[in-house]
This record gives structure tokens, C-alpha cells and sequence, in this order.
């Protein structure tokens, strides 16, 4: 049976991390805090790409423990990193297709339409593509790879209001595409309390607090945070 997402996770530095979390199958984990708080950090140990101690397990497959580390390549996480991280020299179509395990370009425009991007714009490479367009097809890579789990860094930091809007949206959405954990790191609560199920506030490397109320709650440690 799908157990969802469990990280346990201490790092000594560059940034002292020490964090907890649990994310079930098919929910979505807004992962909020101060700035220089940790949360990248944490996203890129879960997904392998900085050096941490502790444990990453997602259903029933254990990325980390104390007798050994699944290298990044191996685990199956579709990353967002802020501003997408697109490969410059690929249209937004490569893009996707380079995430694939086998490459199949009618899949990659399937992934591409459920993200609303179709024609013209798939031949274009990032750089004439709106912040909206490459944020995305930065979905739609992620999607590629069938992740077991889904870590968005600060996905809507780039782009307008109205843009915003559309994204959260389509990010909401994306729970029909993909039954994996997702967390999202975001400063927006607003845009947390339209997409996560459950949240987690994270201060100097800690996660201090989370769960299904955290956003809701005024005597919750985050939003006496937000109130100085």
C-alpha cells in the first residue's frame, strides 16, 4: 500500500538542517517559512542532490537510511527549481522529452497540453518563452519522469498576479495527473491555502510545526511569526 512521502534529515552545513517531514499519497505539503530558512536545502536532500544524514523513504522504496544513499539520478522526483531551471539551448518540448526514461514526443506533448502549452511555443527555446510559459513546461518535466514525488521550489516567485493565479490553478489541477506527495515551497500563503492539504513552517533548519491546521490556526507558531 502507497505509505506517501517520510523524510528525516540532518545536514551539518553549509546550512544546518535537522527536519521532519510526512507527506501522504496524493497530498500536497506547503513547506513556509523565513528566507535562509532551509527549504531548498531540504527539497534538494530529499531529492539526492546535496550531501544529508537520516532517512527518505516514499512508498515502499527507502532512498536513505544509515547503510546507504540512492544517487539522484535513481530517485524518482520531479524538481521545480525557482525559475524553472530549463536547459537554455532546448525548446520547451526537448525540455520535457530529456526527462523521459524513454523518449516519446506524442507523451511529451500530452504532459505539455495538461499544462496548457500546444503549437508554436513548444519549438521555442526558454529564453522566448513568458515566465509563465517556462514555469510550465517546468511542470510538465517534472511530470515526465512518473515521480514518486513532486518538490517545487518557489514555483510562482517570477511571475505577475494574473499569472499567479493561472499557475496555482493548474498546479491544483495537477493532483489528477499525478497521485505522487507533493511539497511546494512558497512565501504566498494565500497561494498555499489554495493548493496544500496540510503545512509545515520551517525556521533556522527546523520544521517546527505541521499539519492540516498550521495555516489556520492563530496560535500556530507561523502565523504568530507573520504577526511579529
Amino acid at each position: 500500500m502507497a505509505e506517501g512521502l517520510s523524510a528525516t534529515l540532518t545536514q551539518a552545513g553549509p546550512l544546518a538542517v535537522d527536519a521532519a517531514l510526512q507527506v501522504p499519497p496524493g497530498q500536497t505539503l506547503a513547506l513556509v517559512g523565513p528566507s535562509g530558512a532551509g527549504k531548498t536545502t531540504l527539497l534538494k536532500a530529499i531529492a539526492g542532490l546535496v550531501p544529508a544524514q537520516g532517512r527518505v523513504a516514499v512508498d515502499n522504496e527507502t532512498w536513505l537510511d544509515d547503510r546507504r544513499s540512492v544517487p539522484a539520478w535513481r530517485r524518482r522526483v520531479g524538481l521545480v527549481l525557482q525559475g524553472g531551471g530549463l536547459f537554455p539551448h532546448l525548446d520547451g518540448l526537448r525540455n520535457v522529452m530529456i526527462a523521459q526514461a524513454r523518449r516519446d514526443e506524442d507523451a511529451a506533448r500530452a504532459l505539455l497540453a495538461a499544462v496548457q502549452l500546444e503549437g508554436a511555443v513548444l519549438q521555442r527555446r526558454p529564453q522566448q518563452l513568458s515566465g509563465g510559459e517556462q514555469m510550465r513546461v517546468a511542470l510538465a518535466r517534472a511530470l515526465a519522469r512518473d515521480p514518486a514525488v513532486l518538490l517545487l521550489d518557489e514555483p510562482f516567485a517570477a511571475v505577475d498576479r494574473p499569472v499567479r493565479r493561472a499557475l496555482v490553478a493548474l498546479v491544483a489541477r495537477l493532483r489528477s495527473v499525478s497521485a505522487a506527495p507533493m511539497i511546494i515551497v512558497t512565501h504566498d500563503l494565500d497561494d498555499a491555502a489554495g493548493i496544500a492539504d496540510a503545512a509545515a513552517f520551517m525556521v533556522a533548519g527546523r520544521v517546527v510545526e505541521q499539519g492540516p491546521d498550521v495555516l489556520a490556526n492563530p496560535a500556530s507558531q507561523l502565523n504568530r511569526w507573520l504577526n511579529g
